[in-house]
């Protein structure tokens, strides 16, 4: 797996902060029944983020974050463990000055409630700072999608405008219905051994990551624990937990830690968009191709994700 590879997969696995696309409160009866094909999935995605860029002024250029990426499905209607899929696409929105990110993610705001789209959860206070964020959905089909300024110079009130659209969950290829069985390719949810060396490597990392953040752990969530996941670039293991809620300043000062553990072990670390009260990044080992994310969750937690490789090297004793 590329790492660049690893990044969108790791993106799309690990941490919904803001959204979960797929059948949210009050919608899950409207996303039951959206029947679609990874394609259709793909272009309405697609759709929706044209929508929003097509009439933008000034005129960004929109570069994708990856391919579109399509992972077993993060939010579940019922909460049950099944072999759907979802698509998810990252846009960042660039060649237009830093100034410009805050009025271009109030122009995607207003072009998708042009099209009769629907507000998520974003209100006055998240729009009317210099960063904005809106979170807004489509309806019948229930797309969740996000306008985001990632901040870039706080001082000068330039940011980076970013899009994401995620799908509703559909069936992979020949499937009629969902079922708990190992989900078709692209993408497979199993469960990795515990002496596997990925596993023991994911592990490891993640209790360094715990030592960083110096938080309590929550008691393990529904969709979090250890998976193999497999897709055609191959396997890797999964693992992903939170921590309990934290205040906020409280849960930006063990984002930052964890950053600064990452910088001074020698990890490439990526800001990733999000509000300015809840920091996220992305961090890729230099020769182990591992991905692990950080961020502030809107429920006031720390959320934690690492991404290896199956056939990565066997990990370091801590």
């Amino acid at each position: 797996m590329k790492l660049r590879k690893a990044y969108a997969l790791a993106a799309l696995l690990a941490l919904t902060v803001t959204v979960t696309g797929c059948g949210g409160s009050g919608n899950a009866e409207k996303a039951k029944q959206v029947t679609m094909n990874e394609q259709q999935a793909i272009d309405r995605a697609e759709e929706i983020i044209r929508q929003a860029a097509d009439t933008m002024s000034p005129r960004p250029t929109l570069e994708r974050f990856g391919p579109a990426t399509i992972g077993p499905c993060i939010a579940r209607d019922d909460s049950r463990s099944d072999d759907r899929l979802q698509a998810t696409l990252f846009y960042k929105l660039t060649g237009v000055p830093g100034t410009e990110a805050k009025n271009l993610v109030l122009q995607a705001r207003d072009a998708w409630l042009k099209q009769g789209h629907k507000y998520n959860s974003s209100n006055e206070e998240d729009m009317s700072g210099p960063f904005p964020w809106v979170s807004m959905r489509t309806e019948p089909d229930d797309f969740w999608m996000e306008a985001i300024t990632g901040v870039v110079d706080r001082a000068k009130g330039e940011g980076l405008a970013t899009l994401k659209v995620v799908s509703p969950c559909f069936l992979p290829p020949g499937r009629s219905k969902a079922s708990g069985a190992a989900p078709a390719s692209p993408a497979a949810f199993e469960t990795p051994s515990a002496g596997d060396p990925a596993t023991r490597r994911a592990l490891g990392h993640s209790s360094r990551i715990y030592d960083a953040l110096q938080v309590e752990p929550a008691p393990t969530q529904p969709g979090e624990g250890l998976s193999t996941v497999r897709d055609e670039s191959g396997a890797s293991v999964h693992h992903t937990w939170s921590t309990v809620p934290l205040p906020e300043d409280e849960r930006a000062a063990a984002v930052g830690r964890a950053r600064e553990y990452f910088r001074s072990a020698g990890w490439r670390v990526r800001p990733m968009p999000a509000p300015a009260d809840a920091p996220a990044f992305v961090a890729g080992h230099p020769e182990e191709r591992t991905v692990a994310q950080v961020a502030a969750s809107a429920t006031g937690a720390v959320r934690v994700a690492v991404t290896t490789p199956a056939g990565g090297p066997a990990p370091a004793e801590a």
